[in-house]
C-alpha cells in the first residue's frame, strides 16, 4: 500500500502543530509519517496487534521519533479524550468497523470542531482489470460473500460511505478514486501464498479438494509471474480517498 501514502497524506493535509490520530496503525509506517509532518505536533497510533505495535515503537525510537505513540485498542470503542486530535488518519483500518456509524461517531467525538477526517479504502477492480486476470483462476469459486465482507469489502460503494459519514456527523465529504501498483509479494509464489491467505479466498475455497485446490494455485501462480518485477509482484489497483469534515460541535453539545 505505500505507493497510495502521498494522496492519502495529501488529502489529510497534516501541518507541523496538528495532533492526529492514526487508526489502524499497524506496524506504524503511517503514523511515523504523520509524525514527519506533524513535527511540533503529537501522533497516536492506536491497533489491536501487540506485536505490530511492538514493531512500531522499535522503528519509531530507531527513527529518533519522540512525538508519537502507540497504543494497543478498538478505536471503535477506545476512550479517546474529546476534541484531542485536529486529524485523523487511516489507510485502510477503518473498513474492518463492525459498526461503521456507531465507530465513526465514536471517533468524531475525539476530533475538535471542524476537524479533518482522511483514509482509504478499497476500490472494487472490475472484470476487465489486472488483478481479475491475474485471479481468474479464482473467479468460479469465489460465489459467497465471507465474513471479511464485513470488513475489506464493507465500504466499497461511495454512497454508501458517504451515508455512514453523514450519519456520524460529517460533513464535506469527498470520495475520489487513486490508481497505483500495488506489491502482493516478492515473487510470484509468495504473492500467491499471500492472495490464498485472505478471508474471502479461504472461506469460498474451504470445501475444495486438496488436488483442485493445487491445480487453482498452480495457475493463479503462474499468471502472477506477468507481475513479478525487481520490486516484487507489482499489480495495478485502486482506492477511494474519502475526506470529510467534523461537524461544528454546539457549546451544549
Amino acid at each position: 500500500m505505500g505507493a497510495f501514502n502521498a494522496p492519502l497524506f495529501a488529502a489529510a493535509g497534516i501541518t507541523a502543530q496538528d495532533r492526529v490520530l492514526d487508526v489502524g496503525c499497524g506496524t506504524g509506517q503511517t503514523t511515523r509519517l504523520a509524525a514527519q509532518r506533524a513535527y511540533d505536533g503529537n501522533v497516536v497510533g492506536i491497533d489491536l496487534s501487540a506485536p505490530m505495535l511492538e514493531r512500531a515503537r522499535h522503528d519509531a525510537a530507531t527513527e529518533g521519533l519522540d512525538n508519537v505513540i502507540f497504543e494497543q485498542g478498538d478505536a471503535q470503542v477506545h476512550p479517546f479524550p474529546d476534541r484531542r486530535f485536529d486529524v485523523l488518519i487511516s489507510r485502510g483500518g477503518v473498513m474492518f468497523f463492525a459498526d461503521h456509524v456507531a465507530a465513526f461517531t465514536h471517533l468524531g467525538h475525539s476530533l475538535v470542531p471542524a476537524g479533518r477526517l482522511a483514509f482509504l479504502c478499497p476500490h472494487p477492480a472490475g472484470p476487465d482489470s489486472a488483478y481479475a486476470r491475474a485471479t481468474a483462476a479464482l473467479s468460479p469459486f469465489l460465489r459467497e460473500a465471507s465474513p471479511a465482507s464485513r470488513g475489506m469489502g464493507s465500504l466499497l460503494d461511495p454512497a454508501r460511505i458517504r451515508q455512514v459519514l453523514a450519519a456520524g456527523g460529517f460533513t464535506d465529504i469527498e470520495v475520489g478514486p487513486f490508481e497505483a501498483p500495488m506489491t502482493f509479494g516478492t515473487n510470484a509464489g509468495d504473492a500467491t501464498d499471500f492472495i490464498f491467505s485472505m478471508g474471502p479466498t479461504r472461506h469460498n475455497l474451504r470445501d475444495i479438494a486438496s488436488a483442485t485446490l493445487a491445480r487453482i494455485r498452480a495457475e493463479v501462480h503462474d499468471t502472477l509471474t506477468e507481475f513479478e518485477t525487481k520490486d516484487g509482484v507489482r499489480i495495478p489497483g485502486a482506492v477511494w480517498i474519502v475526506t470529510a469534515t467534523r461537524e461544528g460541535i454546539s457549546s451544549g453539545g
